[in-house]
């Protein structure tokens, strides 16, 4: 509150005239200015805060990611050790991605270092966990939801989860679709802000995403019904894990359950499991991409299990609440996704969001997850039928 400070006529015409009968007296040194009182202080207009008025991101959703068996296997062997699965990887120029989300195919688990051949027999997995620090330079999520991340126990799991947070690696999903507490978390994604000024700076915006293992059973709508709280409030994302292994097209198991997902609200699903890409398609105007194939795996055994489509998300938003969103991104990163809670108690409508889909081919063929050659990204495109589904997104 600024102070008006005031002083009496009379007190100033005695001073002035005093002044007057005094005669001429020497000019002093002038004396530095003084500071300004705290009243000045109040009183000047504090700098305008910029507004954001935009924000946009590139999103890269990759397919089944696992580095034990024998990924580990070559790693030990190539000399690279844990740089190994992620070598080829540059060439996907990492700083075009505000941020990477993957199905993690393997618990990780310290101390647990089983042969390849065992891990092949049995089909139960791990993944050690001095390959994350260089994960972590590629990847900003993980869904946990899937057949292979409970093959060492909630014990196991639980651990997994602590691995990932040490390294700074956002995660969601449970093996077990009963459980309800991890179907689903915020994720903050990190976004390019523009603000009124004309200036840019960098942001993060809460999503949802959610995982569902639906291999061995089919997610309950109790599960199914968690997403849909989430996206009453968030842009939300699904990611199931179901399916039959190695085939070309979605069962209708699949299609069913995945159709679902967009039903209960969700903006995008994608898929995984059966090890091959699988068409995508638009439902009630949005996408969906049953599966992806693999991404960084140790199958080599066809053509089929050697490429995978990544599909790029360019979202962008202007919305009205962006510095509101902006400001819950980062309490919710600070949080490890735990903030549904005040997500719900901020009040805000859901923000609108635009989505743009394009397809980034990959290979491992030579046993490392590289950028697909033009030829390779067009028969994956092929199977995505995804002229057909660009020409679907594209309308209104």
């Amino acid at each position: 509150m600024t102070t008006t400070l005031r002083r009496s006529s009379t007190l100033v015409v005695a001073a002035l005239l005093a002044a007057a009968c005094a005669g001429p007296r020497p000019t002093p040194a002038r004396a530095p200015d003084p500071a300004p009182s705290a009243a000045s202080v109040a009183s000047d207009p504090a700098p305008r805060a910029a507004v954001p008025v935009s924000a946009s991101s590139d999103l890269l959703f990759v397919g089944d990611t696992f580095w034990g068996r024998f990924v580990e296997q070559e790693a030990r062997r190539s000399g690279l050790g844990a740089r190994y699965p992620f070598s080829g990887l540059r060439g996907f120029e990492r700083d075009h991605y505000d941020a990477w989300i993957g199905n993690l195919e393997c618990p990780v688990v310290a101390g647990l270092h089983l042969p390849a051949a065992e891990q092949d027999r049995l089909l139960s997995f791990n993944c050690d966990p001095g390959f994350l620090d260089e994960a972590a330079r590629w990847f900003t999520a993980f869904s946990l939801g899937n057949n292979h991340t409970g093959n060492q126990g909630r014990d196991g799991l639980a651990e997994t989860r602590h691995h990932l947070d040490e390294h700074g690696i956002q995660h969601f999903g449970d093996p077990d679709p009963r459980r309800l507490d991890h179907v689903c978390n915020v994720v903050t994604v990190p976004v390019r802000v523009t603000v009124d000024d004309g200036s840019t700076t960098s942001g993060g915006l809460p999503l949802a995403l959610c995982g569902f293992d639906g291999v061995f059973r089919i997610p309950s709508e109790a599960a199914v019904d968690e997403l849909a709280t989430y996206a009453e409030l968030l842009p939300t994302v699904a990611m199931p894990h179901n399916g039959l292994e190695y085939t070309s097209t979605p069962d209708s198991i699949k299609v069913s359950f995945d159709r679902s997902l967009i039903d209960h609200g969700a903006d995008l699903v994608v898929g995984g499991h059966p090890h091959w890409i699988q068409p995508a398609e638009v439902w009630h105007g949005r996408l969906i991409a049953y599966s992806l194939g693999n991404f960084i795996f140790d199958q080599r055994f066809d053509a089929e299990v050697t490429r995978s489509a990544a599909l790029q998300v360019s979202l962008s938003t202007d919305d009205e609440d962006l510095a509101r969103w902006l400001a819950l991104g980062a309490l919710c990163r600070a949080r490890q996704g735990d903030c549904l809670r005040q997500v719900r108690q901020a009040g805000l409508p859901k923000p609108r969001l635009d989505y743009r889909y394009s397809i980034v081919g990959t290979t491992s063929a030579d046993g490392v997850t590289r950028p697909a050659d033009a030829a390779q990204t067009r028969a994956i495109e092929q199977r995505l039928d995804w002229p057909t589904v660009a020409e679907r997104l594209d309308r209104p």
